[in-house]
């Protein structure tokens, strides 16, 4: 017995044996989407017939009030056919319904559905022999006018149908879809088909990107573009990817940031830049991690960590309205509120809000260590106090961040590229935004000082040395160009897909990356 596949295969060869190959169609002229059909069908019964009472059908017996209504509808038909909206559509079919002289199919656009209304009499006998041997997933092209069905269904009805592809594989069955997960991440291009959740989502992935650029631009801010393929992968706590330059016979690694060049960049006087681009990282796959990703970096001259703030809660805010109408919404069962203004608290008075241990009490490394030990945190011999205070906020202080939260004023050791507090010179002036438990962004007061920054590095050499391979390494180009001269500046570094699962209620990295990183099925 012959597999669809097969069956499928075969009518596409008696097409073409008739001279109806669809795959040698160039082009077909779509004048609109599905929904611009709904839209403006609707505008205009509403110029035409207006709020035109639906019949009185008391007293009526079931027939009587079936006559009424569809002389009611003939009439409202008839004032619409008189200026008919033509229409050209192109989609997918997703269902048909054969009925001796007339059919009706479904057809999914980029926009959603619509059904269509195809006669025999109209398209002509060859064509509807045709159709009706055609099956689900072809994609047509419709001519004809709209009009609004008896059970109230604003429809096309044909003139002409064009098969412009034939599908030739069966898409997963209909009333169970595309369901499995890792199917779906693998064949994304049939869970887009299946499952318009999906597509709604990528959509509003490229309006968030298209928004963090307009917010972006009205304050003045230039796209750039920096390299992907770099010598020393610097500006975050992280292990790359290695690979081998055949030209120049050099190792070179794939970025873990955008830091570095967009720095360079404010040396040289840009003042205001930024750039979305895909980094690459060689860590753990999770809900919240893939190994290469999107991430927003910004540098902003003369200003500080304070104006980062400002620019990432009105940012957040400005998308929410954007993207959702609204500074409030759901993530999961939790509401979320935008609109109010974010909190602020110091790293070590979060810790000290959820633990009542005071960091600033603590003078010495080993007396941090003897801390950890007696709340089981667990820790490295080389890890100096400043790591000890991230742990403790990653273990008590994290879970506990739902709304957002600006955590401020870090330990100077695990910020080599920030300036220290001038009140406070063992913490440094960064912070981080965490929403729902999440970190979501980045920022600091950028350290400007080429001999404390070479300071830093040496200190970072030294911890990859002490088997910290997630450390940053002295890059000397990049010193260069801080002894030139970098104006006081803030930064931002946001990930692009956290944002997106936030503003989607998507539950995993992997739901809004298009193709995220699988293991190869070989």
């Amino acid at each position: 017995m012959a597999s669809e596949k097969e069956i499928r295969v075969e009518k596409f060869e008696n097409l073409k044996a008739a001279g109806k190959n669809p795959f040698e169609i160039t082009k077909f002229d779509q004048t609109h989407h599905t929904d611009e059909c709904k839209a403006i069908y609707e505008a205009h019964e509403e110029k035409l017939i207006g709020n035109r009472p639906a019949p009185l059908l008391d007293g009526l017996d079931e027939e009587q009030a079936r006559a009424l209504k569809k002389a009611d509808y003939n009439e409202r038909r008839e004032i619409m056919d008189a200026q008919p909206i033509h229409v050209s559509v192109a989609g997918r079919m997703m269902f048909k319904r054969v009925m001796g002289k007339a059919s009706f199919m479904s057809l999914r656009d980029l926009k959603g559905n619509i059904q269509v209304y195809v006669a025999r009499d109209v398209i002509g006998e060859e064509p509807y022999a045709d159709f009706k041997k055609s099956d689900i997933g072809d994609i047509y092209g419709i001519k004809g006018f709209l009009f609004r069905t008896m059970t109230g269904e604003v429809s096309i009805h044909a003139d002409e149908i064009t098969l412009l592809t034939k599908s030739m594989q069966p898409l997963p069955e209909k009333f169970h879809g595309l369901t499995d997960t890792e199917m779906r991440y693998r064949q994304r291009y049939v869970d887009l088909i299946m499952n318009p959740e999906v597509k709604d989502t990528f959509v509003k992935r490229s309006l968030i990107l298209k928004e963090i650029r307009n917010f972006l631009a009205g304050r003045d801010f230039m796209e750039v573009e920096t390299p992907t393929l770099v010598s020393n992968a610097g500006g975050a706590a992280a292990r790359p990817f290695e690979t081998h330059y055949n030209s120049l016979d050099e190792d070179v690694k794939l970025r873990i940031s955008l830091e570095l060049y967009l720095k360079r960049l404010i040396v040289g006087g840009l003042e205001r830049v930024f750039e979305i681009g895909r980094v690459y990282r060689n860590e753990g796959v999770d809900t919240r991690h893939n190994p290469e990703f999107t991430l927003m970096e910004l540098y902003q001259a003369y200003t500080d960590y304070e104006g980062m703030m400002e620019l990432t809660e009105s940012m957040f805010r400005y998308l929410a309205e954007k993207v959702l109408g609204t500074t409030k919404f759901k993530y999961g069962e939790i509401e979320l509120d935008f609109g109010k203004p974010f909190e602020r608290l110091t790293m070590n008075d979060c810790i000290k809000k959820y633990t009542g241990i005071d960091f600033d009490t603590v003078e010495t490394d080993e007396a941090a260590k003897a801390l950890a030990k007696e709340h089981h945190v667990e820790f490295e011999d080389r890890h100096t106090k400043g790591d000890i205070i991230n742990l403790f906020f990653e273990e008590f202080c994290e879970k506990n961040l739902i709304q957002p939260t600006f955590i401020m004023d870090h330990p100077l050791s695990i910020s080599p590229l920030t300036k220290k507090k001038p009140s406070d010179p063992e913490k440094v002036e960064r912070f981080e935004l965490f929403i729902n438990t999440w970190e979501m962004c980045n920022a600091y007061s950028e350290l400007n000082d080429p001999i404390d920054q070479r300071e830093r590095f040496a200190a970072q050499d030294a911890a990859f040395e002490a088997g910290d391979e997630e450390a940053n390494h002295t890059d000397e180009d990049f010193l260069n160009a801080l002894e030139i001269g970098m104006p006081p500046t803030g930064g931002i570094g946001y990930g692009i897909d956290r944002l997106v699962m936030l503003l989607t209620d998507s539950a995993a990295i992997r739901d809004v990356l298009l193709f995220p990183t699988l293991k190869s099925q070989n």
